[in-house]
């Protein structure tokens, strides 16, 4: 007789395009709003507004040479994270995890599910990725895992509300890198 699989296990899978709203509904709980306080992290405090909507989550599951990540236990959405390969690297981004969940070891999971993707199957040398320059607590975070700062900002796209409503004028994104 075969083993029973548990319902528990953490499935890790590409997103397609039935996932689209209870996506959103992820990313926006883990980067806006109140929903997104009872995680360790936020951009509450820089940004309002939105941090993407059905189209935007429906292009990044239609971009060639792109995934998006889906985590998911027992048929729950716990996660997700975009990758897209460029060249010798591939952008992380869109890292979203359940606020409620954060701080339990999920996020480190799909950082390094991320990360095989991208050595693996990709063949890819480093991992790079965009944060906002004033997320101290999130970009120790990742120092913790690896990534260094490059010195290299990009400015935030104001007056594109696609982006958010910023909340103060000097926000800029700096980008991180990890080698794999």
């Amino acid at each position: 007789m075969a083993p029973e699989q548990s319902d528990d296990r953490t499935v890790f899978r590409p997103a397609v395009p039935a996932d689209v709203p209870v996506l959103v509904e992820l990313v926006e709980s883990a980067y806006r709003g109140d929903a997104s306080r009872a995680g360790w992290t936020t951009e509450a405090d820089l940004l309002d507004g939105r941090r993407t909507d059905a189209d935007g989550v429906a292009a990044v599951i239609g971009k060639p040479d792109s995934v998006l990540l889906v985590t998911e236990r027992a048929g729950q959405v716990l996660a997700c994270c975009q990758l897209e390969h460029r060249g010798d690297r591939a952008y992380f981004g869109m890292f979203s995890v359940r606020p409620g969940l954060q701080g339990g070891g999920i996020g480190r999971a799909v950082l390094a599910e991320a990360e095989r993707i991208a050595r693996e199957d990709w063949g890819v040398a480093a991992l790079e990725m965009t944060v906002i320059e004033q997320r101290a607590e999130l970009i120790a975070w990742y120092e913790r895992r690896g990534f260094s700062r490059t010195g290299i900002y990009s400015p935030f796209p104001y007056g594109d509300e696609r982006f958010g409503i910023p909340r103060r004028p000097d926000l800029r994104f700096e980008t991180l890198t990890k080698t794999l």
